[in-house]
């Protein structure tokens, strides 16, 4: 039990501390993918290849001098980013990230903790988030701030519902909310993508949203709002809404890893594992999912230089009048596609 507990817990802050590397070099990357395509050559300086300026960036955050405004709501103004940054990191306890690995007799389970309403954990997790750059903006008592904590707010809401219809779909499928038994479902080539094609797109389209990842920005839209909520946010408070925006990208990434691409799953892992033998067979595994999660990255970013933001009213138009009703279509479509094959005997 006691070696047990000691793992749980080196497992915890090696997540947590993966969780803040691979948010702290999410912002290295997007500075240096803006600049192939814009045809620049990005962040040069400090260190070979610039790979040091995440760490310039962290301490110039640290270092800069810490503001106030004189009518905000002091103790809000403060809670505000570090509620989301708390929401942002827990959202990992959940995920599986590999199979349980044998080492000297000890069995170590790659997942922090294995609950049987793991997608209601994640659902729960995404929707506290938006209280921390609610609360923010309404103590920075400006109205800039307000705007953009509001547009934050009702955007959230409104593409959580078509994420929890799209994912309906898909656990009527699977018949079961634990993210383990989802990922163990989908052994070797057995991916969900290839049974839920439409859910998936519903689903990432929501990501993007509940990121607040370009298009889908606007509740830090520089062009209408200053800054958005976080307009009269300075050093490392500010620096806590940044990361924690990387590192819901990075949750959200191995989320939909997880539900719709194998997770931890490969072709031919039996083969891999049986050679190479328990202890690095998983890891592997593991290896593998951050290679998914680190291409969802990738094309968070590919598609923030690529495509401009929407007008707010298309937003809505997009999630109320596209997003739902192609949610519920999908769902009456599986249920229908489902009942024929198990009438069929399939």
């Amino acid at each position: 039990m006691g070696t047990d507990l000691i793992f749980r817990i080196v497992l915890i802050v090696v997540i947590f501390l993966i969780s803040l590397v691979v948010a702290m070099y999410s912002t290295y990357a997007e500075r240096k993918i803006a600049a192939f395509f814009q045809d620049r050559i990005g962040p040069n300086r400090a260190g070979p290849w610039g790979i040091l300026q995440p760490l310039a960036d962290g301490g110039k955050m640290f270092l800069k001098e810490e503001i106030i405004p004189t009518n905000a709501t002091s103790f809000l103004f403060i809670v505000g980013p570090c509620l989301a940054i708390l929401t942002a990191c827990i959202g990992s306890a959940v995920i599986p990230w590999g199979q349980k690995m044998v080492i000297g007799g000890h069995i170590i389970d790659l997942q922090v903790t294995d609950i049987n309403v793991g997608v209601l954990y994640i659902f729960g997790v995404v929707s506290l988030g938006v209280y921390g750059v609610m609360i923010g903006g309404w103590a920075s008592n400006n109205k800039y701030s307000l705007l953009g904590a509001i547009r934050a707010a009702s955007q959230n809401i409104s593409y959580e519902i078509s994420m929890g219809l799209s994912i309906i779909a898909l656990l009527m499928l699977t018949g079961t909310l634990s993210l383990k038994e989802i990922a163990e479902q989908q052994h070797g080539w057995n991916w969900n993508i290839l049974r839920q094609p439409l859910g998936f797109l519903i689903f990432i389209v929501c990501a993007f949203a509940e990121t607040n990842r370009t298009p889908f920005d606007l509740p830090e839209c520089e062009t209408e709002l200053v800054g958005g909520y976080h307009t009269e946010y300075s050093s490392m408070k500010l620096g806590f809404y940044l990361f924690a925006e990387y590192i819901n990208m990075f949750i959200s990434s191995a989320v939909m890893a997880t539900l719709y691409w194998g997770g931890y799953n490969y072709p031919g892992m039996d083969w891999v594992t049986a050679h190479v033998g328990p202890a690095i067979g998983p890891l592997i595994g593991t290896v593998v999912l951050f290679a998914k999660i680190f291409l969802f990255i990738f094309f968070f970013m590919w598609v923030r230089w690529t495509i401009p933001r929407f007008r707010y009213d298309q937003l809505m138009d997009l999630g109320w009048k596209i997003l739902i009703p192609l949610a519920i279509a999908n769902i009456v479509l599986t249920g229908v596609v489902s009942t024929a094959l198990k009438h069929f005997g399939f």
